[in-house]
């Protein structure tokens, strides 16, 4: 397997990648009574592939108003970095009180592949709008697409579900978008577990995010080890795939 195609693969398993297909989407569920977005956080975490420390991934999150904005940045290291160099930016604003994304900024740069992409949410007139251009060879593209229904997107899904009950046992449903890919992903609460960290020893609940089309259909299975308290902070991700498993575990935790 190509390395560009395994770090791609590493950042869908993060960032829960579909592709579109038929089923109706649900309604995006708003944060839970009395639950509160960060005003102000820092979140690291190492990226393991196999027995390689593979990159680091940091996200910070910061009240602006009646909006949310979360900025990720994602980096290879190591060994990884020697192969391939991977370094890859994003940025995503979402409605602090009923969770619809409102735009999704992605630069990314994958050895000689460079691509910066701007996804704005229309909900008045129920549409996407994508702007992309290949940074190497100039080319565009503009696309708009319908939207259903308030969504999230990639990159806050996965720290949107914080907002939501977690009772082990239960599910709940999260419409998510991408480009022109609308996919409903379901959240599987599925036990507790304690989770050991640099940070130390968490009690969690583990999730399972699946969904009928994406990267890791037939492939693998995705697992978020969120604080089985009222943050529910995700201490780690684990994505075990056919040639490999990457796991992300929480470093630090600073509010600045």
């Amino acid at each position: 397997m190509k390395m560009r195609t395994i770090l791609k693969t590493i950042s869908c398993a993060l960032l829960l990648c579909g592709t579109a297909h038929s089923q109706q989407i649900p309604q995006l569920p708003a944060p839970r009574a009395g639950f509160l977005f960060a005003q102000r956080q820092t979140l690291t975490y190492s990226v393991d592939w196999r027995v390689f420390t593979a990159g680091t991934a940091v996200l910070h999150f910061e009240a602006t108003g009646d909006r949310e904005r979360v900025t990720a940045n994602a980096d290879t290291v190591g060994a990884i970095n020697l192969l391939f160099h991977a370094s890859d930016h994003f940025q995503s604003t979402f409605d602090r009180a009923k969770g619809c994304t409102y735009e999704f900024d992605k630069q990314t740069v994958e050895g000689r592949r460079q691509i910066n992409s701007t996804l704005k949410i229309d909900y008045a007139q129920s549409k996407s709008i994508l702007d992309e251009k290949n940074m190497v060879t100039g080319q565009t593209k503009h696309v708009e697409s319908p939207v259903p229904t308030c969504m999230t997107d990639l990159l806050t899904g996965v720290f949107y579900a914080s907002s939501q009950p977690m009772e082990v046992g239960h599910s709940f449903l999260l419409p998510v978008v991408d480009a022109m890919h609308n996919v409903p992903v379901t959240m599987k609460v599925e036990g507790r577990e304690q989770i050991k960290t640099s940070l130390g020893t968490f009690k969690t609940v583990r999730v399972q995010p699946t969904a009928d089309a994406g990267v890791v259909k037939n492939r693998g299975n995705i697992w978020i080890w969120y604080t089985d308290d009222e943050r529910h902070l995700p201490v780690q991700m684990r994505a075990r795939l056919f040639w490999g498993t990457i796991t992300f575990r929480l470093v630090a935790n600073e509010n600045k």
